[in-house]
């Protein structure tokens, strides 16, 4: 009698976003024993169990929310155990098995092309495999030369040189990663005077926040020969994400500083209410690390602040939040709603209409979704609504910025946080389609009625 293979026939009943999910809460357990061991941490150091797990939710997330202070308590060997798990969260679960199966000389089949795009975000299951080669590479060589320039200008402020690429490799990681994470103590804070590390910081966190297809193509278009560039066609994907990720950077710098303007601002030099507003816009995409002490802002800056960590990064990024492209289809939509429009038009091309269903459900949801935890937050804590609502979108937005209250929140609010986090780091439709069923709908329909709306 011939030998068979066994049958995981729970696998198979689970559909690809319901495995897609279990590896990433494997991928939580594993992190979290990881952060677990005693040589990651300095000696005496005595880290809670939940706050072990929220570090470990929180990197994997590239969040960069913590309740703890990483100079303070991780050794060496943690800070790469923690540069490990950004770099896992920032290309994802499968992304990463994908190109180490690769490796091996595995053939990828159809259930881990569709595991793939369920992890990417993606629609067709061609060019699955070429896209995780290309994010991978692509990844790595920006990672790779950011490591280089900060390390090495790094050495003019530590005093060894292993100190210093230390520096160079955790930030360049936790930036591009939009992890928020920082090993400094007080994030970008003692660089607040230092231009260019800002600005290699924030060309960094747009890299890993702006989509990995977009990068894809401009980097095809740039080793594209001369003649054939003209022939390149950018695809909706990259003209939409590019022009609301730039317009949100630009409108959120100039709307730092007016509502600041006769507060933070007021004694600035215009070099400094420059870096100051632009850093701060572009960390709220997904960054997280900042340069000034964000808890000094109005509060009006602090709701402000909080609209955009909402919004969040791009689709198919290591950024979180409801993603840019659902954002400018809601408001695009609403736009041509009132002018008595039917159909969406984006850079002459029209929007599907499942795809407009797909951004108006992750909007509400996610409202529901915030405005419930916020909810909840409010009963258990004694902080006020502005900072709840800062902290809540911060975790939903994976972004890491806080107004200082991380530290002291209740278990309960930890909880929510990291639900929070790891929702808006798989996204909210990929979250939903946990729910989906493979039991096909009757062909038939109910008479339609009208309701009066509005």
């Amino acid at each position: 009698m011939q030998y068979q293979k066994p049958v995981f026939r729970w696998g198979n009943r689970l559909s690809p976003v319901q495995v897609l999910l279990l590896f990433y809460f494997l991928a939580v357990l594993l992190s979290t024993v990881v952060m677990s061991l005693p040589v990651a941490y300095q000696d005496g150091v005595d880290i809670a169990f939940i706050d072990i797990i929220f570090t470990a939710v929180s990197g994997l997330s590239v969040t960069g929310l913590s309740s703890i202070n990483l100079s303070e308590t991780l050794s060496t060997t943690g800070i790469i155990f923690l540069a490990c798990i950004l770099q896992l969260g920032a290309v994802g679960v499968m992304a990463i098995s994908t190109f180490i199966w690769l490796l091996l000389g595995k053939k990828i089949g159809l259930k881990e092309r569709r595991l793939i795009m369920a992890d990417q975000n993606q629609s067709t299951f061609g060019g699955m495999v070429r896209l995780i080669k290309q994010i991978v590479y692509v990844l790595l060589t920006i990672e790779g030369i950011g490591f280089l320039v900060l390390g090495t200008y790094y050495l003019k402020y530590f005093d060894s040189a292993g100190e210093a690429y230390l520096h160079g490799l955790f930030g360049t990681i936790s930036a591009i990663s939009n992890g928020g994470f920082d090993i400094t103590g007080a994030s970008l804070i003692p660089f607040k005077d230092d231009y260019f590390v800002q600005f290699i910081n924030m060309l960094l966190i747009i890299f890993g926040a702006i989509g990995f297809p977009v990068l894809i193509e401009v980097k095809e278009y740039i080793f594209a020969k001369s003649e054939q560039r003209k022939y390149i066609r950018f695809s909706l994907f990259t003209k939409v994400t590019t022009t609301t990720f730039m317009a949100l950077i630009v409108v959120g710098a100039i709307g730092m500083f007016l509502l600041d303007i006769t507060n933070f601002f007021a004694d600035k030099s215009w070099h400094e209410v420059l870096f100051y507003s632009l850093f701060q816009s572009v960390t709220t995409r997904s960054g997280g690390i900042s340069t000034m002490d964000v808890s000094l802002l109005s509060e009006p800056n602090h709701l402000f602040m909080s609209l955009l960590m909402f919004i969040g990064a791009s689709p198919s990024s290591a950024g979180g939040g409801i993603r840019t492209t659902t954002f400018i289809l809601v408001v695009i939509f609403i736009i041509t709603y009132a002018r008595g429009g039917k159909s969406i038009r984006l850079f002459n091309r029209e929007v599907y209409d499942e795809d407009l269903l797909k951004a108006v459900t992750v909007t509400l949801m996610a409202l529901i979704l915030i405005f419930t935890s916020i909810l909840i937050m409010a009963i258990v804590e004694p902080f006020t609504l502005t900072e709840i609502l800062f902290e809540a979108t911060s975790a939903f937005g994976t972004v890491g910025l806080s107004l200082g209250i991380t530290s002291d929140l209740t278990v309960i609010s930890k909880l929510i946080l990291m639900l929070l986090m790891f929702i808006g780091r798989v996204g909210i439709i990929t979250f939903l389609f946990i729910f989906k069923t493979n039991k096909k709908s009757g062909n038939y329909h109910y008479p339609k009625e009208k309701l009066i709306i509005g």
